[in-house]
């Protein structure tokens, strides 16, 4: 069973503290629920539960990984702004391109319902599909240069199981999504690909 976005925080929060502080240390303080609400209005829709549950416990990661193999989370305010962009480029790019099969493994390159929520700092972002369909919730890996790519994997059907999923490697010290948890240094988490 996948826990809660609370306790998968919890989970690893305690995990961090206990093996690379600095990590920990450096995790954003919650999200005032005014921020969230911006970002919403701005995008023209709500969050998902799940996201905002995780902003109100942390407003992003900073400029520190967490997600394997190198995502960090994102704050309200960065969310728009990735989203923003997304859009732009879509639109002077692609005008009225075909959106993507909503159940295919691939999408469009971008999509006005997909929220960012997590970034690799190198211009691909993780989005939450808020599409309409069955399979609403999933996230995906939208990549700048090749589109959006949805992994069948179960920890990418949702934000609550990609959280649960991490908790659960770092917890366990076993490799998730072929990634190995590492603490560098003693003071900061990192991710070991391991193919």
């Amino acid at each position: 069973m996948t826990s809660s976005i609370p306790e998968s925080w919890t989970r690893i929060e305690a995990w961090l503290a206990r093996h690379t502080p600095r990590t920990f240390a450096a995790l954003n303080p919650p999200a005032e629920r005014s921020a969230i609400t911006t970002a919403e209005q701005t995008i023209g829709q709500p969050f998902p539960e799940a996201l905002v549950e995780s902003l109100l416990r942390h407003n992003g990661t900073g400029d520190n990984d967490l997600l394997p193999p190198t995502w960090l989370l994102l704050s309200a305010q960065v969310i728009t702004e990735h989203w923003q962009v997304g859009m732009q480029i879509y639109r002077d790019v692609f005008g009225d391109a075909e959106e993507g099969d909503s159940d295919g493994d691939f999408g469009p390159w971008w999509h006005s319902h997909w929220i960012p929520f997590a970034t690799d700092g190198a211009g691909d972002s993780l989005i939450i599909d808020q599409r309409p369909h069955h399979r609403r919730g999933r996230i995906g890996e939208a990549c700048h240069e090749t589109g959006t790519r949805f992994d069948p994997h179960p920890m990418w059907s949702s934000l609550p199981a990609l959280l649960d999923a991490t908790a659960t490697a770092l917890e366990t010290g076993e490799a998730v999504g072929g990634c190995l948890p590492v603490a560098v240094g003693e003071a900061e988490l990192a991710w070991e690909i391991l193919y």
